[in-house]
């Protein structure tokens, strides 16, 4: 049995919400300005261009109505252009007034702009706009800008509604949107369904599209290995498209090698709790496009709450709704980049020391009084209080994160999913899914449970998974029948028939480590406690002088191809232009990707036998439960 995570962070709650301040009482803190829009001109590779491109596209589409408009947005998309343009931005476009799409809309403003996915139910609900606008006697301009792009489905609704002649159509190819300076994504939330389940092969043809982008932005990728049927497939979409293209442009490529994953080859990884800060976070609060929603009192200093008198609570008037305001989540607030990829177990310690650092900066005020060591100490005050209230928020978001993970259901939970990996305690784990079930835990809970189950032993023995399948339809509903359908469809549980395969390969790839070091990790096992992420111990393997050739017998016990391409180069366009930057490797998970993989994958690039930088493209940052959300059925 492998290390478990110590309750989660050494030495109970973390003891340093605050710095001291005995000595010297620092000025007062200011609220966090971030936003959501991170800081992406690393030092690796220049994504900025990718995000500019965008803006002017987005720009383009806005301003396909003249003058002073409002801006109605697509709930789902409103998060995604926060990352690539700012209110300033949109105002100068002329979009002054922002709103979100619903089925009623209440503005005065002249010119109205949608931007919005092809969606049938938003075309029913433009529709309405317009035809209550005309009813009311309003003149008013119409734009629909289609993200991706339109449909005839969606052409086809407007037409027989008798509308299409007041809108003025157009299209914003959003693609890639950077969310870090080493991740970016194309937010496809339901990528994995639609070809695994529904055959629709759309999603790939984006994923080629992005490649085709970012090879024109930054030069072919000479090498290009891959494993699965999706990545199969868009490797060949990517060698058509390069042939319809004709010419192509000379850019030096700056990407040395591309590695293309399914997320079919494991379902295994994304099941299991991540035990990093930053995969906690997801878990407990779920992060959306750079942002967790928290409590106001967190992320504001409570300044005046000691000043203003305390008023007695009135026992008839109802308690308060808590506001919830976003919070970035990303390498701008440093804090955060130093502590986002550790496990959750070692960062009481790194919150206390940062902390301390934080308190003898504060320090240095009285003690060292000389007006050079003061203006020293004023050009560095706003950081020291950037980072002093950004660790004062981390902190509650950790006291939150430990009530969780100090609960006894948790743990045994934890221990549960390291059974499962472990091959051990098959009845223990089988009892806990069933009183999950009896208790009425959250259905992704169950779910994830019964898919790791099935993934780590080759199915579920007959008479028990009907078992399952039973207590699942009488205690969360009928309509988690086709819940259960889809995932027998796509093999994500399934009846145990072969001999089970995961044995041979968490034996031969060393998934599983013992006396795990957390503190000072030397493995990419330390962000799930001691389990190592298939696929990218995948990556690990594939950058090795050998690659996947030293593995060829486990990667044929996984689903899909295996492939090894060399793309030719354009004419003109030469190797190596920076010799002196480490290499770098495009590693692109089709069908979504975890924050702890990603963590691993940051790891793996410390490493000095890497000797590499990896960028990691997704088609969705995900987590288990988003990963399965699409395939969960309700009955409205």
């Amino acid at each position: 049995m492998f290390k478990k995570p110590a309750s989660q962070a050494q030495g109970g709650k973390p003891a340093a919400q605050q710095p001291k301040q005995q000595q010297q009482q620092p000025p007062p803190l200011k609220p966090i300005v971030l936003s959501q829009i991170p800081n992406i001109s690393s030092k690796v590779l220049n994504l900025t261009s990718i995000r500019d491109q965008s803006k002017l596209e987005l720009g383009a589409a806005i301003s396909t109505l003249k003058g002073s408009k409002a801006l109605v947005m697509d709930p789902k998309l409103i998060g995604l252009l926060n990352l690539l343009a700012d209110p300033a931005f949109l105002s100068g476009c002329g979009a002054d007034k922002r709103y979100e799409l619903k089925p009623e809309i209440n503005t005065d403003s002249k010119n109205i702009v949608y931007i919005v996915r092809p969606e049938v139910k938003y075309m029913h609900w433009i529709t309405g706009h317009v035809k209550e606008h005309a009813e009311r006697g309003l003149k008013k301009e119409y734009s629909i800008v289609f993200v991706p792009r339109a449909t005839i489905l969606c052409q086809r609704v407007l037409e027989e509604e008798g509308v299409m002649g007041s809108f003025v159509i157009s299209d914003f190819p959003l693609d890639i949107v950077p969310f870090d300076e080493d991740v970016l994504s194309l937010e496809l939330a339901s990528s994995y369904k639609e070809y695994l389940l529904d055959g629709d092969r759309t999603s790939l043809f984006h994923v080629a599209k992005s490649l085709m982008k970012l090879q024109a932005m930054f030069g072919t990728i000479p090498i290009v290995k891959g494993k699965g049927h999706c990545s199969r497939l868009v490797m060949d979409m990517i060698v058509r498209m390069r042939k319809e293209m004709g010419e192509e442009c000379t850019v030096p490529p700056e990407i040395d090698s591309l590695i293309l994953l399914d997320r079919d080859i494991d379902t295994i990884t994304p099941m299991c709790t991540q035990l990093t800060y930053e995969g906690l976070i997801d878990e407990i609060f779920t992060i959306n496009n750079n942002a967790v929603f928290l409590n106001e009192d967190i992320v504001v200093p409570p300044q005046n709450q000691q000043s203003a008198p305390a008023s007695a609570p009135s026992s008839a008037s109802p308690p308060a709704q808590i506001k919830k305001v976003p919070f970035p989540l990303h390498s701008n607030d440093k804090v955060y980049s130093e502590i986002r990829d550790t496990n959750f177990s070692v960062l009481c310690g790194l919150l206390n020391k940062k902390a301390k650092d934080i308190d003898e900066y504060y320090k240095m005020f009285k003690q060292n009084q000389s007006i050079s060591a003061i203006r020293d100490y004023m050009k560095k005050l706003a950081s020291y209080q950037m980072e002093h209230n950004s660790l004062r928020i981390h902190t509650c978001i950790t006291e939150q994160i430990l009530d969780v993970t100090k609960s006894p259901l948790f743990m045994k939970g934890i221990e549960t999913e390291q059974n499962l990996l472990a091959g051990v305690n098959l009845e223990v784990a089988e009892r806990f899914i069933e009183d999950c079930i009896n208790k009425k835990e959250p259905i992704h809970k169950v779910l994830r449970l019964l898919i790791l189950y099935s993934s780590t032993h080759n199915g579920i023995k007959p008479k028990q998974l009907d078992f399952f399948k039973r207590e699942v339809i009488q205690t969360y509903g009928c309509s988690h029948i086709l819940t259960l359908n889809n995932l027998e469809k796509l093999g994500l549980i399934r009846k145990a028939d072969l001999r089970p395969s995961f044995p041979s390969i968490r034996k031969d790839l060393h998934l599983i480590v013992e006396d795990l070091n957390e503190q000072s990790p030397n493995d990419i096992a330390y962000t799930y406690s001691g389990y190592a992420p298939l696929s990218v111990r995948l990556v690990q393997t594939a950058i090795k002088p050998n690659g996947w050739r030293q593995i060829d017998d486990i990667l044929k016990q996984l689903p899909g191809p295996t492939f090894e391409e060399i793309q030719p180069l354009p004419q003109g366009a030469t190797t190596n232009v920076k010799s002196d930057r480490k290499p770098i490797t495009l590693v692109y998970f089709i069908g979504g990707v975890t924050f702890s993989e990603i963590s691993a994958l940051r790891f793996l690039s410390r490493q000095d036998q890497a000797n590499r930088d990896f960028i990691i493209l997704t088609t969705k940052l995900i987590n288990g439960n988003t990963m399965i959300d699409n395939l969960v059925e309700v009955f409205n």
